[in-house]
């Protein structure tokens, strides 16, 4: 039997905490025994989890005895960890325990230098900051999650589960993992990473002065578009125009127009039974060879998966 130390910090995010507590206790192996002992550790006896206060049962002391550490997210995932906590993380890795972190939970494995040079990822919204803050951190945005040897990191809320059960997964093996799937009612493995569930090409604040073109990328994203139709609908020329995006948005013209039509894609897909052809060439997309290929790319799921898994 392993051994599962959830650590519970200030500000823990609640379902985070209950993901792994669940996922690893309910684990049997094949002879019925627990596959997992889970401990709840931190440095306080009582810690604040939203609207709950939660008592905790062991001190950090408990890291000593893990196989695997579970670091949970926080509500400010900007607020410094315990520097107790950061140090028995530390120490941990040093003897080789492997350390986890469930969606904002990366900033702490991050702060405790955990991840320098390492691959990792977060929930969707958070990933731009991690990368700012921690350059040494080569943050992968659109997966579920990333195990990178002995440091696991998910991106957010039920993308924990997937960590879990891969974890169950290397421990055990597919029998396993499949049971523990099925108590978790949860699949074992699901097509596609984070990138289906982010909402592509929202304008945001920088945006502002672009919003008449981005006004009309929308109403016109159907059509065949070229840069210069779009320097033109924006009363300016192709190259201050490709300035302006750049600065506000990160993206060239054309790779916004490409957002936009993945998004309204997905609302097709997610709203009608139209056939991929016909939202393929409802969207703006050439070619649906061109629109599976792009939607693949971005996304990191084919559009028919996409379909099964958020049509309503």
């Amino acid at each position: 039997m392993k051994t599962v130390v959830v650590l519970a910090l200030p500000d823990l995010i609640a379902f985070d905490l209950a993901t792994p507590i669940e996922t690893f206790g309910r684990v049997r192996l094949p002879d019925g025994r627990p596959g997992y002992q889970v401990l709840v550790a931190g440095p306080d006896d009582v810690v604040d989890a939203g609207p709950v206060r939660l008592a905790v049962d062991h001190g950090l002391d408990a890291v000593d005895r893990a196989d695997l550490v579970v670091v949970p997210g926080r509500n400010d995932s900007l607020r410094p960890s315990p520097p107790a906590a950061v140090e028995a993380l530390r120490v941990a890795a040093g003897r080789g325990t492997r350390i986890a972190s469930i969606c904002v939970g990366a900033f702490t494995l991050a702060e405790a230098g955990l991840l320098d040079g390492r691959r990792a990822t977060t929930h969707w919204l958070a990933a731009d900051e991690l990368a700012r803050r921690y350059p040494s951190v080569r943050v992968y945005p659109d997966v579920l999650y990333v195990d990178d040897h002995d440091v696991l990191t998910s991106a957010g809320a039920a993308a924990g589960i997937d960590l879990c059960l891969h974890v169950v997964h290397t421990d055990y093996g597919a029998a396993v993992a499949a049971d523990a799937s099925r108590l978790a009612v949860a699949p074992l493995h699901r097509a596609g990473g984070q990138g289906q569930y982010i909402l592509r090409n929202r304008p945001t604040a920088r945006a502002g002065a672009l919003e008449p073109v981005l006004a009309w990328i929308e109403a016109n994203a159907h059509r065949e578009l070229t840069l210069a139709d779009l320097a033109a609908a924006a009363r300016t020329s192709p190259r201050t125009l490709t300035r302006r995006f750049t600065e506000a948005t990160g993206q060239s013209p054309m790779q916004w127009v490409a957002g936009v039509r993945i998004r309204h894609a997905q609302e097709l897909l997610e709203t009608t039974d139209y056939t991929i052809d016909r939202v393929a060439s409802q969207a703006g997309f050439p070619t649906t060879s061109n629109f599976r290929t792009q939607f693949q790319q971005v996304v990191g799921t084919t559009p028919g998966a996409y379909r099964r898994t958020f049509h309503s």
